[in-house]
Formats: structure tokens, sequence, C-alpha cells
């Protein structure tokens, strides 16, 4: 699999596994009176979160970002889990080599899975550029511009795009509900207003 489509799937530049997984899409079929709906188990209680992780917006971002930077080496995947609701998705867009558009899903389990061993073995170095926000009562939408490099002093990153978060305040800290995100494309350039500001 290559670098870079396994680095656009971490998040924060955030992309794992995603080259070597078909492209999916995610339309739900109906189902048949003689299908069962499954239940999903209740998922897992996080552990618990450095209060100054989830302390606000900018720290929850923060941390996703610093948590699977590095070099090569284990990540801290347990401060991954605690910036995470319970249920929480990481979302990639993908296009197959047909050219058809996709995503692909993933719980932080799933992402822990896949991209551990890509992280023991690469260095990944995902930044944020630029931000977009706004907000309603305890929730909140970011769209965070995102920069990928594999060495935290590379000049130029191998991949850019857009993380959209979707976070929550319970009233006492911030949690990740969503993580969707877009790798820039020749044919899908980032648009000015999601580019950092002109000095």
């Amino acid at each position: 699999m290559s670098g870079s489509k396994l680095a656009s799937l971490l998040l924060f530049v955030l992309g794992f596994a995603v080259a070597s997984a078909p492209a999916q899409t995610q339309a739900q079929s109906q189902p048949s009176q003689s299908q069962t709906p499954q239940v999903s188990a209740t998922p897992a209680a996080p552990p618990p979160a450095k209060p100054a992780d989830v302390s606000s917006p900018d720290a929850i971002l923060a941390a996703t970002y610093d948590v699977i930077s590095g070099p090569p080496e284990i990540r801290d995947w347990d401060r991954f889990r605690s910036l995470f609701v319970p249920g929480a998705r990481l979302i990639a867009v993908q296009k197959g080599k047909d050219g058809s558009l996709g995503v692909r899903v993933f719980t932080p389990e799933d992402y822990i899975s896949r991209g551990g061993a890509y992280f023991e073995k690469n260095g990944f170095f995902e930044r944020e550029a630029s931000r977009h926000a706004d907000r309603y009562g305890n929730i909140m939408q970011i769209f965070s511009t995102y920069e990928s490099r594999h060495d935290g002093k590379d000049a130029v990153p191998f991949a850019r795009g857009i993380n959209s978060f979707q976070l929550f305040f319970d009233g006492t800290r911030w949690w990740v509900v969503t993580i969707y995100w877009q790798e820039e494309t020749p044919d899908a350039p980032l648009p000015k207003e999601f580019l950092p500001a002109a000095h």
C-alpha cells in the first residue's frame, strides 16, 4: 500500500490502508421480510482523557493531530481512544480504480488496527493549516485543512485535504463524534477559503 494513501486515511491526516481496500459506498439496502435486523453491541467506554486534551475545541483538535504524529514508533493509542465518544466513526472519501467515488467507514479501533503497524515503521506528521468552524449549543462542525508529511521538517507536504470534525460538548468535556475527510486531488483542489491566509 502506498504511504500517501495510508497516510490520508490517518487523520488527522488523519489515511490508513485505503490503497488495499476497494472503494465502497454506504448505500443501505432495504431488509427483506426474512432478514433479522442486527443490533450493534454497546461500544466500550474509552479510557479517561487528559483534561488538557478535551478542555476546548482547540485542545481536542490539537490532541487528535498530535497523537497520530511522530517518528516511526508505537503511538499512544489509549490517548487516541480517549478523544472519541463511544460509537464514533472515521470516514474517508475514496476513489475507485474506475473513478467512482465512495466512502470507507472506520471505528477508532479499526483505525488503530489498520494504522498501527504503518506508524511503527514510518514517520508521519499531520498538522492543521487552516480552519473554518461553526457552533450551535453543544455541537460543533470544523473544516480543518490538513497537511501530511513523512518528517516534521519536510518543507512540502506529500498530501493535503480537509478533515471535517464533528464535536460534542457534554457540559464537562469535548468529544470527537466523527472525522470525515477527503484528500486533495488534481480534479478537486482545495478552495482558497480553506487555505492558510497569505502573509
